[in-house]
């Protein structure tokens, strides 16, 4: 190729920038899509995650392969490979029958392979190819700042994707408007091609000395350093989705950061870079402390602390991993060593991880080995300071470690005492700045951060660990708690409560937590004789500890629907005995209950009790127009609906209302503010019917107890293609630790 030639910078950006963008527009959108078949647990998005990053291994690996060949070579497969995706457009979800119970582990990522392998695994090469391509000028320079332009254009698909396409596209027009910017990009990757049209073998153009050779330690160390950031961002999502919402929103917001810590790592200034790499060990030490704790999760401060240690991390590692790169001519092996480590991370948080641990131990674990891996800038090293003997720098750091134990058993102590929160700040600030002077010895840095760890949180999370209290599944991790004391049994589900029982036998029967006798729910399914006669039908969506069974009347015909096994486990074993106790004949349905529920035929039940949580976040699918049409087809034309919808951080009434408006439904709200708080929780429940006379009777079955309209409906009715929740975040209450 002549150097006359121009070398097109602003046109490879374009492309690379378009086709990132499209990647990482595609990935929400899909989980969207996905979501009526899929429901909202967090490893959802970690299986969806998995395949993206699989996808991108294999592109990475094309795009290195097909480098080797010569340019119109290349430009010839690449651009018919593109065309022939182009068939599979627009995207849709693949129709693969339902799961069977437990293979929710390999049937999500097939369901996601099935719908988006060929243009996704084409379009993740273009990123590592077009500055392969690039790069083969003799006058392009290094390509490396293209990669933050790729990471940018991804960043901008992911933050355009719930502020701008969640809100004002349907999921149609989404996949329509996609598969026109893929066409785009078909035409910007034709004119790349023609721009390099001239080139010889790439690999031969970038310079003129041999490549050099990589090592295999070298090379593993590249993956290592791509692995860590990878499993992080997987764990620090599963937080935020398990405990606010299962949403695009929150699904972005962790692998958007994890983004932008490319750009910076990845820039060629770099000052903020070098900045992020000297603050990460103190980000370490006061944020990454909190790794294990596994209580009073739902701060806001919490999740902003996670997500922050996820990005200022990242950019350490990121940053590391560009202080080791090749020479250009390396590129290629360069992003594969990346994708091969971000698909390690990827295995081992959403498939490794929730077969071996009951807990989310891998991310204390990936927090560890981030202070293993990450840059410990010479600015610490106070060892070399004028005139300080070695000697001493030693005995200074035993001391300074036994200083270290002392107050971590104080920490131990205060840390989940509320009225010693101003005790448990400043020993955290001490213990991370006597952390700081551990940098010179990493086993000691790592050794303190083990122990805040373990003093904030941490101990009491592996006692109950090592107690058998958890089980996890891929729908979440259950904690069964006894508190003699009390006479009490409680399980939760993420840090929320799902139920509880007296452990006393007089007492094993009464209901507790949401569901007291004043509840919307133990309200409506008194009245089912009364209303129905004897032998109603009724159906609960949602077993938990089961304690809804004791609502169940002499005669009456009841079903739950579960979609988790474990739970179901946890009734029939004696763990939770109302099933047993209140409803030895019920029914059990195992699967998502919106499928099973459309699998009925019509008129089935004449009450519904939707009481479907995971964590403290309700499903989405299970509050569209399409879920409510599901729920009203199994109804008896006068049947009576009921849907918990206690949430801390989404307010769902002005969108319940939205839909009874649609479908001309009557409705009434119940709020249960128990006066006598023991076992008793505070719970809002709403009912629902075609028949105005129900809602009238319910209202009068209980006069002293008061049932109020619901707000004013939302503007939008929420559908399977198009919800939008930010509209309906409840953004003080970020701000308050749960109840």
């Amino acid at each position: 190729m002549s150097a006359s030639q121009p070398v097109n910078r602003p046109l490879f950006v374009a492309t690379i920038l378009a086709g990132s963008f499209l990647l990482f527009l595609i990935q929400p959108m899909v989980a969207r899509m996905a979501l009526p078949k899929l429901g909202g647990a967090p490893n959802v998005w970690n299986s969806a995650m998995l395949v993206y990053q699989a996808l991108l291994l294999a592109g990475y690996a094309y795009a290195h392969r097909l480098s080797r060949l010569p340019q119109k070579r290349q430009a010839t497969i690449h651009l018919s490979l593109l065309a022939l995706a182009a068939l599979t457009l627009p995207i849709t979800i693949a129709n693969l029958p339902p799961p069977s119970p437990g293979s929710e582990v390999w049937w999500v990522p097939l369901l996601f392979f099935a719908s988006i392998g060929p243009v996704f695994f084409l379009v993740s090469a273009q990123a590592p190819l077009m500055q392969r391509w690039y790069a083969a000028h003799p006058d392009a320079g290094e390509p490396w700042a293209l990669y933050a332009a790729s990471n940018l254009g991804s960043f901008a698909g992911l933050i355009a994707y719930p502020l701008v396409a969640e809100p004002l596209l349907r999921l149609h027009a989404q996949s329509v408007m996609w598969s026109l910017g893929y066409g785009a990009l078909i035409v910007l990757i034709f004119f790349a091609a023609r721009a390099r049209w001239r080139a010889g073998p790439a690999a031969a153009e970038v310079a003129s000395e041999p490549a050099e050779p990589i090592s295999k330690k070298r090379f593993l160390h590249w993956v290592l350093l791509a692995a860590v950031p990878s499993g992080l961002l997987l764990s620090t999502t599963t937080h935020l989705t398990t405990d606010i919402f299962a949403m695009p929103l929150l699904w972005v917001i962790p692998l958007a950061v994890y983004l932008l810590s490319f750009v910076v790592a990845f820039s060629e200034r770099r000052t903020l870079s070098d900045l992020l790499t000297v603050a990460a060990p103190t980000v370490l030490l006061l944020s990454g402390a909190m790794a294990m704790t596994s209580r009073g999760a739902g701060l806001l401060a919490l999740a902003v602390g996670s997500i922050g240690l996820l990005f200022i991390v990242s950019v350490a590692l990121h940053a590391r991993m560009y202080a080791l790169r090749p020479a250009p001519a390396q590129l290629t092996l360069f992003y594969l060593a990346m994708s091969v480590g971000g698909a390690l991370g990827g295995v081992f948080t959403a498939l490794i991880a929730p077969l071996v641990f009951d807990w989310v131990w891998e991310h204390p674990l990936l927090v560890l080995a981030t202070a293993v891996l990450i840059p410990l800038p010479a600015l610490y090293d106070w060892r070399k300071s004028p005139g300080l003997d070695p000697g001493v720098a030693r005995i200074a750091a035993g001391v300074g470690f036994l200083v270290v134990l002392i107050l971590t058993y104080w920490l131990w102590q205060v840390a989940l005492v509320p009225e010693q929160a101003f005790i448990r700040g400043i020993l955290t600030i001490v213990l991370s700045l006597i952390g700081l002077l551990m940098v010179p010895w990493r086993w000691l840095f790592v050794l303190t951060l083990l122990l805040q760890m373990l003093a904030q949180g941490g101990y009491d999370t592996l006692r109950t660990s090592l107690e058998g209290a958890r089980s996890r599944s891929y729908f979440g991790i259950y904690t069964v708690r006894d508190y003699p004391e009390r006479e009490l049994r409680t399980i939760a589900h993420g840090t929320t409560l799902h139920g509880q029982q007296s452990t006393n036998p007089a007492l094993r029967r009464e209901p507790m937590s949401y569901y007291g006798p004043t509840s919307g729910a133990a309200l409506g399914l008194a009245q089912a004789q009364a209303f129905y006669g004897k032998g109603a039908n009724v159906g609960v969506v949602g077993l938990g500890a089961g304690t809804l069974a004791c609502s169940k009347l002499p005669g009456d015909n009841w079903s739950f629907f579960e979609i988790d096994p474990t739970v179901l486990r946890y009734s029939r074993d004696g763990t939770f005995t109302f099933v047993r106790d209140c409803a030895p004949d019920a029914k059990v349905v195992i699967g998502d209950a919106r499928i099973e529920l459309a699998r009925m035929s019509g008129a089935s039940f004449d009450i519904l009790a939707v009481d479907a949580f995971s964590s403290d976040a309700i499903p989405l699918h299970l509050l569209t127009d399409e879920a409510f049409g599901v729920y009203f087809d199994t109804l008896t034309p006068r049947g009576l609906l009921l849907v918990h919808i206690s949430n801390r951080f989404i307010e769902l009434e002005p969108v319940l209302a939205a839909i009874a408006k649609k479908r001309g439904l009557a409705f009434a709200k119940r709020d249960d503010i128990p006066t006598d708080q023991t076992g008793l929780t505070a719970s809002t429940w709403v009912a629902l019917s075609r028949d105005a006379a129900i809602i009238a009777a319910l209202g009068k079955a209980r006069p002293d107890v008061p049932w109020a309209p619901l707000m004013a409906p939302s503007v939008r009715v929420w559908t399977d293609d198009h919800a939008s929740i930010l509209p309906a975040v409840r953004w003080d209450n970020m701000l308050k630790a749960p109840q």
